[in-house]
């Protein structure tokens, strides 16, 4: 099979299990785990990888905040940035030959100042709570939360991206058989003041949205988004629900999918898909071989 190149997103929940303690352990193991999925696709493979990080973010964000500190969500995810890639670069590293290279690139991300997203927080970070609990969070710190799943979350604006800012660079490292970890947590937000200058943004990017942006500028030939879930269902929550196993943005469109989970992927799938002419595909963490070879997971396809 010809060299390829791939670009794989690795969903927050994928490294961080729902519910899960958001221990340093826990979080190791769990890279660990998607080391193990991934080694298989590097030996042949231009790769890419990217990662969510709104658990650790929230995380980062209580502990600044129990110490009497506001630490700037930018900042957290500057710092989730390194702290996620040096756990996948060693962990990935065990199990690939030592020749090939890797690096993390900490990478800012443009997001628009009058993006409406700013009025209209859609983004989950930071631990599950209760709905009692979220309740009297968002009264004692002005947070807005949303249900997610089974429990409630801090939700905070996520602008849509519009540049990567360290193309250049990332670009020259695939050409040397670099092994590239980048775009963490959807990238560092970014936005240019009136003067001209550059300046963090308190918002999270979502990380599939950034990931779709990276995959189409570094000319990937194919794009996948690593979850805690087999595929993409039509109809979930009834029981008339199916996984979709091969599908184009048409069949995607015409169905309706959560803003803070399964949305913004298919969004993501949708926009590459349909501006690169190249396949897409959603799927569960530890089918990633197979979803490569395109026996699993969600395959999205130009129509």
């Amino acid at each position: 099979m010809a060299r390829r190149r791939i670009v794989i997103a690795l969903g927050g929940n994928a490294l961080l299990k729902r519910g899960e303690p958001m221990t340093v352990a826990n979080q190791r193991e769990n890279v660990r785990i998607a080391a193990r999925a991934i080694a298989p696709v590097t030996a042949d493979n231009d790769l890419v990888i990217s990662h969510g990080n709104g658990p650790q973010v929230g995380l980062l964000a209580l502990q600044a905040a129990a110490s009497g500190q506001h630490t700037p969500l930018d900042v957290l995810g500057a710092e989730t940035e390194g702290m996620i890639g040096y756990m996948i670069e060693q962990e990935l590293g065990n199990l690939v030959p030592f020749e090939r290279p890797f690096a993390t690139m900490l990478t800012m991300v443009e997001v628009e100042p009058n993006d409406p997203a700013f009025q209209n927080p859609t983004k989950p970070i930071g631990p599950m709570y209760t709905r009692e609990q979220a309740a009297l969070l968002s009264k004692e710190k002005g947070w807005t939360v949303a249900e997610d799943g089974a429990g409630w979350r801090r939700v905070v604006p996520s602008p849509l991206p519009k540049r990567i800012f360290e193309m250049r660079p990332i670009k020259w490292l695939l050409e040397h058989s670099t092994i590239v970890i980048c775009a963490g947590g959807g990238g560092i937000p970014t936005m240019y003041r009136p003067d001209g200058t550059l300046a963090g943004a308190e918002v999270v990017i979502d990380k599939d949205r950034a990931s779709a942006v990276l995959a189409r500028e570094v000319g990937a030939d194919l794009f996948v988004m690593a979850t805690d879930v087999p595929g993409v269902y039509a109809d979930w929550g009834t029981s008339k629900h199916r996984l979709l196993r091969r599908t184009t943005p048409a069949e995607l469109r015409a169905l309706r999918f959560a803003s803070g989970s399964m949305g913004p992927k298919v969004e993501a799938a949708i926009a590459f898909v349909e501006e690169t002419g190249r396949r897409a595909a959603i799927g569960s963490l530890e089918e990633i071989e197979r979803i490569v070879a395109g026996e699993a997971g969600t395959i999205v396809e130009p129509e």
